[in-house]
């Protein structure tokens, strides 16, 4: 792994996690999220980051974990990006509350292994 795409894998996951650690500090839930403006324009930021990540991620590296849905996470990022108003809310907080953990999880574990199988 280059390093470059090591800083942004770790950079998905510190976005992650204070997303994460946000809904969970502030007791927000999946309901409020898709009727809430205010919570929406606030974490319509961290999917754009984590999308912008991925995005920027070396197509050798995505083509060597294609079991990451890279794609998918990119074009909410992409969506979010070019077509806020016309943004689907409820999918949007399903994707934020069953979509982001396990996620942030498969790419905290790429970081781990990969790292350690590059290092030798």
């Amino acid at each position: 792994m280059n390093e470059k795409d090591l800083h942004r894998l770790q950079r998905i996951v510190e976005i992650g996690r204070k997303l994460e650690q946000t809904i969970r500090d502030k007791g927000i839930t999946q309901q409020q999220v898709e009727d809430d403006y205010t919570l929406q324009w606030m974490l319509a930021t961290p999917l754009h980051d984590i999308g912008e990540q991925v995005y920027r991620l070396s197509k050798e590296f995505k083509t060597d974990h294609p079991e990451v849905p890279w794609s998918g996470v990119a074009g909410v990022r992409h969506r979010i990006v070019h077509d806020y108003e016309g943004s689907n809310w409820d999918l949007l907080a399903h994707i934020i509350f069953i979509d982001v953990p396990p996620f942030i999880n498969q790419v905290e574990h790429l970081i781990n292994t990969v790292g350690i199988l590059d290092n030798g």
